[in-house]
């Protein structure tokens, strides 16, 4: 089947089979190999990605779904050389460790700063909260989303 989805700004029309699931269809059709592919049950949050806006764990969506949608990897944060917000505050704040959870825990920060700019401590917890982070205890992903909503305007 044919499916046209626009990926990081970019339209891209490819043949795909119809079974096929998006986290695969990023990964291997496209080679944005940025979006981790963790668990395959939906449990880790490793492969989020914006759909439209907002995220989704890409292990739940085939590709034919996204047809016709926008789709943001963690590829497209950083912007002419210069990090998003989000990925500055996990430097900062020590918010990676090994880094497997990053690229979805950055997705989702980006979705929560774009509806809420100024989120509280427990509205960042709520937004990670379908993820898994083995490493950090996620204080320190707390702290590196807060750091990005106080340093959004620098950077914007």
């Amino acid at each position: 089947m044919r499916v046209s989805i626009t990926v990081n700004g970019e339209p891209c029309t490819r043949e795909v089979e119809a079974r096929l699931l998006l986290v695969h269809f990023l990964r291997d059709e496209l080679g944005l190999t940025g979006t981790h592919w963790g668990c395959d049950t939906s449990n880790c949050g490793a492969c989020v990605v914006l759909y439209d806006g907002e995220p989704v764990k890409s292990c739940t969506v085939l590709a034919a779904m996204a047809d016709g949608h926008e789709v943001r990897t963690v590829e497209d944060l950083e912007r002419d050389g210069v990090l998003d917000p989000v990925q500055q505050g996990f430097i900062e704040c020590h918010g990676l460790q090994c880094g497997f959870c990053t690229p979805g825990m950055l997705m989702s920060a980006r979705a929560l700063l774009d509806r809420d700019p100024h989120p509280t401590d427990h509205a960042v917890r709520e937004a990670i909260s379908g993820q898994i982070c083995r490493c950090t205890g996620y204080a320190t992903i707390v702290r590196s989303v807060q750091w990005a909503a106080e340093h959004q305007d620098e950077t914007a």
